[in-house]
């Protein structure tokens, strides 16, 4: 299990955000934390802590005043930690060269690819020969509706008609090095784990997948461990203490680091 942290960006700031808040219109947000920091600062200090694969996510569409300085934010963060960091938000195969000449280890794609409501795989080809199969990261962050996990894109305002399920998560690792699965309904809230969406991922263990939503304390790390068997790597965002919460950033990476 790894800790894999991030760095959202939301109007040009680091953010931490209540999932699914985020809204284009007025570029608003329900917001848990505002950093005073830039974006280089935190991929230095990641660095410095010796953690990889990380992400830096744009949150503004480029439709918004504020994405020019949201993406310079980003753009600084690679730069700072060059190979260390995954980058996601507005990536197409037009511009995700961008990122990777800026550093990124990795590009992150949610919307680009599913579009219309189903998977684009016009657009899905043409990424991976725009980067390669190993430089791409799929993000199947889901909402819950009727009982089950849809895959949700534009910063989770908008259901496809995905279903997340075993099946699809082996269809798409054909394409892609790993994936990002963030539980939207939980995320932000440090209410607890989205228990049936860990289970399902837990299951399933034939490319990489990291895990983002809920996480409060260290019982939600062993529940994540104990059900993908040490294999699912996860992200805690407001709960640390490095973004206003209360879990040690430290004691959690040591926490991670136990087999």
């Amino acid at each position: 299990m790894e800790l894999r942290p991030c760095i959202d960006i939301h109007n040009g700031k680091v953010k931490q955000l209540v999932g699914g808040s985020v809204q284009d219109q007025g570029d608003s947000a329900r917001e848990n934390y505002v950093s005073d920091r830039g974006a280089a600062w935190y991929a230095e200090y990641f660095a410095q802590k010796g953690l990889r694969n990380g992400h830096v996510i744009l949150l503004n569409s480029r439709e918004s005043e504020f994405y020019e300085e949201t993406k310079r934010q980003a753009l600084e963060a690679l730069r700072a930690y060059p190979g260390g960091l995954q980058v996601g938000g507005g990536i197409t195969a037009d511009n995700a060269a961008e990122y990777l000449e800026a550093g990124a280890s990795h590009v992150i794609v949610t919307s680009y690819v599913f579009q219309n409501g189903t998977i684009s795989f016009e657009n899905l080809y043409r990424l991976v020969d725009s980067v390669g199969r190993s430089k791409l990261v799929l993000d199947l962050s889901c909402r819950k509706k009727d009982g089950k996990y849809y895959i949700v894109t534009d910063r989770w305002q908008r259901y496809t008609k995905v279903e997340l399920s075993a099946d699809i998560l082996t269809m798409l690792a054909s394409f892609c090095d790993e994936f990002l699965i963030h539980g939207v309904d939980v995320e932000g809230k440090r209410s607890g784990i989205e228990e049936e969406l860990i289970e399902l991922l837990g299951s399933w263990h034939q490319a990489p997948v990291t895990y983002a939503g809920g996480i409060r304390s260290f019982e939600d790390i062993d529940r994540i461990r104990e059900a993908g068997g040490g294999r699912i790597n996860i992200t805690i965002g407001s709960a640390l203490d490095l973004y206003g919460g209360s879990l040690p950033f430290g004691k959690v990476i040591d926490y991670c680091l136990k087999t």
